[in-house]
């Protein structure tokens, strides 16, 4: 029995040889052994091109010993006699001595017997003439052959290069274009196997994920009960946020075939390519069923028809939809096929694809919290070196609107620095760098300051700080530093409140910080820089915010032009009239200049502090929390992602209890 396993798989075991793998190279050796052999089996003899008259004269003059014709090509070749070389061949006529040979072009062969005839008659010609059929079969193979041959394998050569693009391997061509190029994965073959572990917060999209896996595994639970498993899944959220990382951990979770393929890789330049694409991915979804198909990026072909930007020039882009929409739920049902779709633009998607029955449910993958960042930061962290001064819930705190992507980009980042400056262990500066580098830039400590310039960023900065650090609803500060970074001269960090619900006062709060910097110039310095150009494009386009979509003002309350659905983008004229529109500005103008008066009145008001911070800025370059705490005293206002951590941490510290006075039960039980 021990002997029997080893010869069994040697009986299976197939040949490793290599199947022949054409390659351009192949035509260059083709074309130098053809260049060689006609070298090596053509007549390389010297043979002296003489024109015909010359030919006739040294006939007559019996300089010739025999005369070969070829009628075929219409060239006679003459052998010259030993005692006529010098006068032939002239000085070079011992290059010619081994075999004396002179060649011309003849009318014809006809012609040519009759001249020979008459030198024969009239002057007693002894040179014998011998009539040949040649064939130079090298030139018929040069001129006939191998052409044909070149277009042979140049067009060999393009089907290959074709099935390669394609991603379609040997099996590909120009005539598989319509073939789906959908990549098949299973649960033997997932490179890299990521799963459901891997993926940190977004817990009810992994639920509801989790539930269609589910499903495939045991789906008699659900159909006992009389349910139906929905016919698509739409994931939409911003860049970064996991959506394809959820499609991934589904892929690597479930027990069952897998197809994976972006939307744009339906679009070609060849009509009707895409909907064959689509046909053809479905045929093989349903031979494979029950199945999952994954398409990120949809909106590539689920564009709402009619709003394409050209305007209907492009309908293969359409056909694309239709096929895809009657293959989803057309009149043949495609039970068992499970379809998974990735989209950051869902209000462009066309209503027919969204209407239950095709995509059933949309799974919205938000930015994550302060809790779920603190989450992705220990999936992140994982193969990390970190020290005991990295604290995951700082560092959670720090990143408010980063995305996973953002996330593992900040790990990625601090690593790098670390490993920069020889350290063996990436700590909590590393971190802050990594994330003050990937919001502001690299810093250009290179770049040469005055004195004025210098110290017009640090009174504005100070500005900011000290306005943001007075009033309840602007975000706290957590760093100045007037080191020029990216394209800023001088930068502030904050850590913005996630809210859930946004009030007036929020706003007003947050525009008067930002105001705090233009505000500043103009008490302390008498001056006003460009420095302040993105603090008022800010302000301006939050106050429009308010006014015309929040319905936020005074003369103009309760009434929104924003338009959700997306059309006014395609639309030539505002949803409000003239009148409108000067009341809007008024009332925006107001907005501003109200908050810039505050702004102003609360540096006068605490001028101190503020000269003091500014001083302290110039001379650091760097600020902390610390200072202003040390300036103004510590901010009255707690922060809302400290009362989430602090929430989450006690509900944590309850579910152990609870898991532990569970497992303590089982036990008495027992």
């Amino acid at each position: 029995m021990e002997n029997k396993g080893p010869q069994n798989n040697n009986s299976q075991q197939k040949p490793s040889g290599k199947g022949f793998k054409f390659n351009i190279t192949w035509i260059y050796i083709i074309i130098i052994a053809i260049l060689i052999g006609s070298y090596l089996f053509t007549d390389n003899t010297p043979v002296k091109e003489v024109p015909f008259s010359t030919f006739e004269n040294y006939m007559y003059t019996h300089k010739m010993e025999k005369i070969d014709v070829y009628s075929s090509r219409n060239v006679a070749e003459a052998l010259i006699v030993k005692d006529s070389l010098k006068q032939v061949f002239g000085d070079k006529y011992e290059m010619y001595a081994k075999e004396p040979k002179i060649r011309t072009r003849i009318p014809s062969a006809e012609e040519f017997s009759k001249i020979y005839q008459k030198a024969k008659d009239q002057y007693g010609l002894t040179a014998i003439v011998d009539y040949k059929e040649s064939r130079n079969y090298i030139e018929i193979f040069l001129y006939s052959v191998l052409p044909f041959l070149l277009l042979i394998l140049f067009f060999v050569f393009m089907n290959r290069r074709m099935a390669n693009q394609m991603g379609s391997g040997g099996s590909g061509g120009i005539f598989n274009v319509g073939k789906s190029k959908a990549q098949l994965f299973d649960k033997s073959n997932v490179a890299n196997r990521i799963t459901f572990r891997d993926v940190a917060g977004l817990a009810e999209a992994k639920q509801e994920v989790e539930e269609i896996v589910e499903f495939l595994k045991n789906p008699s639970k659900y159909t006992e009960l009389g349910g139906k498993i929905p016919k698509g899944v739409l994931l939409v959220g911003p860049p970064g946020t996991g959506k394809t990382l959820l499609a991934k951990a589904v892929a690597g979770e479930a027990d069952v075939p897998f197809f994976s393929i972006s939307g744009s890789e339906f679009v070609e330049m060849f009509v009707g390519v895409g909907a064959s694409r689509v046909r053809d991915l479905f045929r093989q979804a349903k031979e494979k069923a029950p199945c999952i198909i994954f398409i990120d990026e949809i909106d590539a072909i689920g564009r709402a028809r009619g709003r394409n930007p050209n305007f209907g020039s492009n309908d293969e882009r359409e056909n694309t939809l239709n096929q895809l929409l009657t293959e989803m739920d057309g009149f043949a049902s495609n039970s068992g096929v499970i379809i998974l779709a990735a989209t950051n633009r869902a209000d462009i998607l066309d209503k027919a694809l969204l209407r239950p029955g095709r995509f059933d449910r949309q799974i919205h993958v938000d930015l994550p919290d302060v809790q779920e960042r603190k989450e992705i930061f220990k999936v992140h962290l994982r193969p990390i070196k970190i020290n005991e001064t990295v604290d995951i819930d700082f560092l959670a705190k720090q990143t408010p609107g980063f995305s996973g992507a953002d996330i593992a980009n900040v790990c990625n980042e601090a690593a790098l620095i670390a490993a920069r400056k020889n350290k063996t262990f990436v700590d909590k500066q590393d971190f802050l760098d990594a994330v003050d580098r990937i919001i502001g830039g690299l810093e250009k400590r290179t770049k040469i300051t005055t004195k004025f310039e210098k110290r017009s960023i640090a009174y504005h900065e100070a500005g900011h700080a000290t306005i943001s650090w007075m009033l309840e609803h602007a975000s706290p500060l957590v760093k100045v530093t007037i080191v020029p970074r990216g394209e800023a001269l001088g930068a502030a960090w904050y850590l913005p409140e996630e809210r859930q619900l946004t009030v007036r006062e929020h706003m007003l709060d947050e525009m008067c910080a930002t105001l705090g910097g233009r505000a500043a110039e103009e008490i302390f310095l008498n001056q006003m820089s460009t420095g302040a150009i993105n603090d008022l494009e800010r302000v301006t386009k939050r106050a429009y915010a308010m006014v015309s979509y929040f319905g936020m003002s005074e003369k103009l309350p309760n009434l929104s032009y924003y338009d959700s659905s997306g059309n006014a983008e395609y639309s030539f004229t505002k949803p409000y009239s003239e009148k409108t529109a000067e009341l809007i500005d008024a009332e925006v103008k107001k907005i501003i200049s109200q908050e810039y008066e505050r702004a102003k009145e609360i540096l006068k008001k605490h001028a101190d502090g503020h000269n003091q911070l500014a001083e302290l800025l110039i001379e650091r370059e760097v600020i902390f929390s610390e200072d202003l705490e040390r300036i103004f005293g510590k901010r009255q206002w707690p922060s809302r992602s400290d009362e989430l951590l602090a929430q989450n941490g006690e509900n944590g510290k309850l579910a152990e209890h609870s898991e532990g006075n569970s497992v303590e039960n089982a036990g008495d039980e027992e």
